[in-house]
């Protein structure tokens, strides 16, 4: 079956979520973060995505932007660092958080070729729509798909369902992008052919489901759609 659109995840696949961290790092005002902030950007990605599951399971269901704020208080709170200014500091930037350097080539490529090219992403519609315009990548996208229009995250079923609501057409026909093994994993259980970016060399978790490709950045797209 030939691919007919391409969905991408956001945050860890398009966009850098060590990003703010880092960014802030360097920022006057930041120093405190200059010894820890890989570890704390660890922290706070691992806290956000452990925040989705447990609220998924259990049905209680806030925006990824709470979940997001939770998360980085918690990694702050560990890290021992209390600064209310360095906190806003963080939450702003990951709004804006700085895309791979090939997103924006690939993305253009493949709507070239008349492929449909959306995102499909735990974030909320104003969080995404801020990241891509800061990303500049807007004109290559036929939709930016929110777990918000069905009120559960990443990897429930329903939030796949987008996909198919929006472009219609065959499972079988959509090419689901990501970094995260998880995401690969609710995304190839579901019917989609998948390709996992695995950009550092990970082991792939022992989940249910294997990507169908995996690749180590987005440059290789192409060659599957």
């Amino acid at each position: 079956m030939t691919i007919s659109t391409i969905v991408f995840d956001a945050y860890g696949t398009l966009f850098d979520v060590n990003g703010a961290a880092r960014i802030a790092s360097a920022e006057p005002g930041g120093e405190m973060l200059a010894r820890c902030w890989e570890q704390l950007a660890q922290d706070w990605r691992l806290k956000q995505l452990e925040y989705t599951w447990l609220r998924a399971i259990t049905g209680n269901h806030v925006d990824f932007g709470h979940v997001t704020a939770d998360a980085l208080t918690w990694s702050m709170e560990k890290s021992g660092i209390e600064s209310p200014e360095l906190r806003a500091r963080l939450l702003a930037l990951y709004d804006t958080l700085p895309a791979y350097p090939e997103v924006r080539e690939v993305l253009a490529d493949l709507k070239a070729k008349g492929r449909n090219v959306a995102i499909l992403s735990n974030g909320t519609p104003e969080m995404l729509e801020r990241a891509v315009d800061s990303a500049g990548i807007g004109d290559s996208l036929d939709a930016v798909l929110s777990v918000e229009e069905v009120g559960v995250f990443k990897p429930d079923a329903r939030v796949y369902d987008l996909v198919q609501k929006r472009f219609g057409g065959t499972k079988d026909e959509v090419l689901f992008v990501t970094s995260n093994f998880w995401d690969v994993a609710g995304a190839t259980g579901y019917g989609f052919i998948t390709a996992w970016v695995n950009r550092t060399e990970q082991p792939r978790d022992r989940l249910w489901s294997r990507p169908t490709h995996v690749l180590p950045d987005l440059t290789h797209i192409a060659n599957l759609a």
